[in-house]
Formats: structure tokens, sequence, C-alpha cells
């Protein structure tokens, strides 16, 4: 449904817009475009409003402009677009408003949620927690109240859910379960953020009060992020035969493995809503909104309730719910590489990255990111942004590729081989080169933010955890990044305990002699008793233990971070 907005259209559209923008800001928020699609026909739950926002928005200030408002509208362009958008000025109907509750949001800023997004919410929650005994002080909680919101208060549900979506993230002996007080309650809520960030959550400008306080379109906009990763592992795209009927002319297997999840999902419900006779569908939302093509894609999966043998795709629907998950198609991803894709998705990039290379291969996740370790783009002049055109447009995302690789030299990066097309055409071990050295500036860039613009390197880290372990009398120290003495995780105990003293629990740690579990089960104590004290740690626990030079210097980065802090 689009098509052109006439001059008459685009007048009526400005006089809606303004009547919509209250403060006359010349924006809208969330709210205020929910109820806008709502009452065009175009009702979409407020996880989705809230990504149109992310999407559209290039400054981040979590509202839409005008013209950005006009390039939905074109999009969702129907005959009579003119007249439903008119309804929104006096219909507020199925939408709860709440109060700007950000540090970024000014007095007086609306936010919704939907109470059907709640519904689903509380009973997913309800289903997934059931028989935790940690959390049977806030379970069942009631989908009609706002107990969603006061139930994550303490941080343990959080935890709980991140498990649940990516097992093992958080190590359970540092989640602190009774008895909680303010502290301990702060401690939970920055464990919860740290570890939803590192894998591959978006919660910059998400802080531990909103949380504790319950501000509902924080803590739905989190929940989503954590339970749409956990839909993400559980269904896998399994490598087989019956595959080539999702092919279409002319693809190959790989061609395939880079289509986004949504797009991959949707390839395969249509694939076999096609076999059911029944027709097609453009969107996981107002298509389904019926249920009647989940009614025939699930009898096509399992028919009558049978197991009938039958040649299908063979997808894990172990995910499958009213959430409309997505695929995630993860074949032979390495675990830097994931570590990678985690941080970048963090930093709120867009698109979201889902395969590595595929997803970096017109440089615009690249582009952004050197944004934020301050090395200006020049987005106006040198960047070619999509859609791009049909013909041509290999080009234009080599030319992105190659002012990557231009800014990666003003950026005093070694890129020593290292050349645009490299990246257009998905080198793995060249894109990781250049990764790299982005996530490592970044790191560092903070940390001479912290200590007032001082260079930050790697022996400078290493003095400053071998003075800060000595002055605390702790017995360890390292000689480097590379120290095999590290893969036992009593350095980085250790220097955790020296920043925050007491933290630790010494009766927890294995010493002497340890096997590889036994560095394992340290391990997995650090890293979380990092993110637990504040420190944004992205490696994972057999990062350690291997004694990766690379991640072991972003765990040590980040806890220096985190001690310079100290008041």
């Amino acid at each position: 449904m689009s098509g052109k907005i006439t001059k008459e259209e685009m007048e009526e559209m400005r006089e809606i817009f303004g009547k919509i923008d209250l403060d006359n800001d010349g924006h809208i928020c969330d709210y205020e475009l929910h109820e806008l699609l709502k009452d065009a026909g175009h009702a979409l739950p407020g996880y989705m409003v809230r990504e149109i926002i992310q999407k559209l928005d290039r400054n981040k200030d979590n509202k839409i402009s005008f013209e950005e408002f006009l390039s939905i509208v074109q999009e969702l362009k129907g005959s009579e677009i003119a007249k439903t958008f008119r309804k929104v000025i006096n219909r507020k109907e199925g939408i709860l408003a709440i109060g700007g509750t950000s540090e970024l949001s000014s007095e007086g800023t609306q936010h919704s949620f939907s109470e059907e997004e709640r519904y689903a919410f509380v009973n997913w929650i309800n289903t997934a927690l059931e028989k935790d005994p940690d959390c049977q002080h806030v379970l069942p909680m009631d989908p009609n109240t706002d107990s969603l919101f006061t139930s994550v208060g303490d941080g343990i549900v959080l935890c709980k859910m991140i498990n649940l979506s990516v097992p093992d993230t958080i190590d359970e002996r540092t989640i602190n379960k009774k008895k909680l007080t303010p502290f301990t309650i702060q401690e939970n809520l920055n464990l919860a953020l740290n570890s939803a960030s590192a894998i591959g959550c978006h919660v910059v400008n998400i802080g531990a009060l909103d949380l504790k306080e319950g501000k509902p379109h924080l803590v739905l906009g989190l929940l989503w992020q954590i339970i749409k990763i956990g839909l993400f592992a559980d269904i896998e795209l399994s490598r087989n035969e019956a595959l080539a009927a999702l092919l279409r002319d002319g693809e190959t297997l790989e061609d395939l493995m880079k289509l986004s999840p949504e797009e991959l999902l949707l390839r395969w419900a249509n694939f076999h809503l096609e076999n059911a006779g029944w027709q097609k569908i453009n969107n996981f939302s107002s298509d389904i909104k019926d249920s009647r093509a989940y009614f025939h894609l699930l009898n096509q999966i399992s028919p009558k309730g049978t197991e009938e043998d039958q040649p299908r795709i063979d997808i894990n629907m172990a995910g499958f719910s009213p959430l409309n998950p997505t695929i995630l198609c993860c074949l032979g991803e390495t675990r830097e590489e994931r570590t990678f894709r985690n941080w970048m998705n963090s930093l709120g990039v867009n698109p979201h990255v889902n395969h590595l290379y595929g997803d970096l291969q017109d440089a615009m996740v690249i582009l952004q990111l050197y944004e934020k370790i301050k090395v200006p783009v020049d987005w106006n002049n040198k960047v070619n942004k999509p859609p791009y055109p049909k013909l041509g447009t290999n080009m234009k995302k080599l030319e992105n590729c190659n002012y990557a690789v231009e800014l990666g030299k003003t950026a005093k990066f070694s890129l020593v081989g290292i050349g645009g097309q490299d990246l257009n055409d998905g080198n793995a071990t060249l894109t990781l080169a250049l990764v790299w050295q982005l996530m490592r500036r970044y790191t560092l860039n903070v940390l001479e933010e912290l200590g007032d613009g001082e260079k930050v390197n790697d022996d400078i880290i290493v003095k400053w955890v071998n003075k800060t372990l000595a002055e605390a009398g702790k017995s360890t120290k390292i000689s480097s990044f590379k120290d095999k003495e590290i893969s036992s995780s009593l350095a980085v105990l250790e220097l955790i305990d020296a920043i925050q003293p007491g933290s630790i629990n010494y009766e927890l740690i294995k010493t002497g002699s340890l096997s590889e579990d036994d560095k394992l089960e340290n391990a997995k104590y650090a890293v979380s008793m990092a993110r637990k004290i504040g420190a944004r740690v992205y490696a994972l626990p057999e990062d350690l233990v291997e004694v990766k030079p690379k991640m072991v210097m972003t765990v040590f980065a980040c806890l220096m971070g985190r001690g310079m802090k100290r008041v």
C-alpha cells in the first residue's frame, strides 16, 4: 500500500501533524504515533512502534519529525489516508499513556503501551518462570494490573529471563535473592542491564532506577528484546535438502542465509501457506491478526495433531508463539563473531546485525560505529544510503566500504592489506580485523573520558591493574593480556574485590591445581560479578579460560573504567 502524496494531502498531513504535536516542538513521540497508526487502520503493537521510531530516528531523540512522518504515511498510503488519519485527533482508545520517564525525556512527554502487549508479556513470563523457586514472590503476575512493572523491580525476574533466552549468561550464584536491600537490588539491576547488553540488547538510556521504578515503556522495550533474542536462539534452521524448497530461481543456499530473520520466517511461512492453498502474507502484524494464517500454517506443520510423514522444511518451532518470533540462522558462528555482533547491536546500530559479514557489506553499520568512536562521518556527501538503485547497487555499497577504510586510516587503524572490496566481499578475517579495532577504540575512549583525555594503551591498563591489586593487598598480578595465569580468573576476581571490597565470596572460588571445569566455573563467576558491580563486559567466560588476548583486554579495560568511577 504505497503511493505518492498529493499537495492537498501534504497540507492536510501538516495540519494533522500540528494538531498531534501538542507541544509544537516539531516532533511526535511514540504515544502519538501509536494512536495515529491505530486510527488510520494500521494498528501496531507498542514494540513495533518503538522499532519504527528507532529505524527512522537519525539523531536518536526517540521522536519523529514531519519529514519522517511523511515517509511512514507514504508507505501506508491508501486512497482514504487523509480522512482516516484525521480520526486520531479526537479518538483515544485502547492506549495507556504515562508521563515521560527517562532522564532524556522532557517533563510531560508521553509514552505508550497497549494492554494487549502487557497481557502477552505477563502470560509469557508466568509460563516461562512458573516453576522457578526464586520468582514465587512475584509470580503469577496479574495481566490486568501493572504487576509486570513492579515485579521486575528487584532484578531477579530480569536475570532469570536473560538466562532463559541465552543460558548461562548470568552465573546464578551472583544473583541476590534473599533479604534484599536497596544496595543488593541495585546490584541485581546492574547485573541484568549489563548482561542484557552483552547478549545484544540496546540498553542505552535505560538505568537501574528506571527498572526499579517500573517505568512501563522502558520495561516493555527491554523485555521484548530479551524475549526476541531467546526466540531467535530457540528456532534453528537446519542444513538439509528440503531447504531447496525455499530457494527462488537463481538463488543459492548462501543467498538464503543472507536474509534477515523476519524475511526468512516469512518465506518459510508462505511456503507452507501456499501448500495449504491459502493466500500469502506480507507481514507478521496486520496480515495475521485474525489468526487464520496461523490455523493453516499449523495444520501444514502437524495436520490434525498427527505426525504424518510428509516432506516439509525441518525447522525447530519450539519458540513459535503469539509473539510472532523470528528465525535466527546461526550456521557455524564463532564465539568471537557473536561477541562482536552483540556489541554492535547493544549500541543500537541500524539495521540490526543478524549475520555479521552479510550485514556489514554496505558498511552502513561500520560507519555508524565510527560515529560511536567520535570519528566524523560525512553522511551527506560521502555515504550512499539505502534503498540502493536496482542498477549499480553493488557499486554504491563498494563506495561505502572504500570510505569506511579511508576513515579507518584517518583514525590511525592498522589496515595493511584491507581494502573496501574485502568488506564488500564479506571477507571474514579482514572484516573482523577492522571490527576489533573499532571495539578496542570504543573501549579505550571510555577510559580516556574518565581520565580527562589521557591516552590509554595496553601497558597503562596492565599497570593500573597491578597497582590496584597491590594496593588492596592482593597476591595476583598479570604480565600482559596473554598471561596464562589469567586462565584461572583469580586476577579478575581479586581485581573486582579490590574495586568493590567484600563483593567476592571467596568460598565459591576454585584454587590450587585447577581442571578445565574449575577454571570455567571461576570464569563464569568472574564475568557475572564484573557486570554486577557495573562493568559492561562483553567477553565470555571461555575467553578468560582460553586467555584470548583481545577479549581479556576488554575485561580489564571495563574493570578499569569501573574502578576509575569510584567516589
